[in-house]
Formats: structure tokens, C-alpha cells, sequence
């Protein structure tokens, strides 16, 4: 297995804005992603840290690819 590369810490992540993780199966496979509110963690916590410890709720594998997920922005045109 080939190291991964050290991702922001979640305080980091919440001082730009999201507070919600989105997580992807390690399984290309599978192809399942789920959010998952980052609350829970400590602002020193990396997401990188997080990445082995997730379990797929779908094919049952050990870890994610995670990162932020940032809010929807709405498109269109401005009116105003």
C-alpha cells in the first residue's frame, strides 16, 4: 500500500467554511459515497487520519477517499 498524502485538519476545513464530509469507497467497484457531519471530531483531527477508520455501508470495504463537502451554489443569472 502506498502512503497518502496528509490532508487539512477538520478546524482548517471548518475555518473555510464546510462543516459535512463526503467519503468515496476505496472500492472503484463499488462506486458508494456518503456525508458524514464532522462535528463529532476534534479540530486537530486530519482528514487524512479519518480516511483508514471508514467503513463502506454498501460493499463492507475498510476505507475512503474523504474530503470536504462544500455547499451548492446556485446557478444562474443574477437579476438584481
Amino acid at each position: 500500500m502506498t502512503p497518502r498524502s496528509q490532508k487539512i485538519t477538520l478546524g482548517e476545513m471548518r475555518e473555510s467554511g464546510p462543516t459535512k464530509l463526503i467519503a468515496y469507497c476505496f472500492n472503484r467497484k463499488c462506486n458508494y459515497h456518503a456525508d458524514s457531519d464532522a462535528s463529532q471530531w476534534p479540530d486537530e483531527v486530519r482528514i487524512s487520519d479519518l480516511e483508514e477508520r471508514f467503513v463502506c455501508m454498501k460493499c463492507g470495504e475498510r476505507g475512503a477517499d474523504i474530503r470536504p463537502l462544500w455547499p451548492k451554489t446556485p446557478m444562474g443569472v443574477n437579476t438584481a
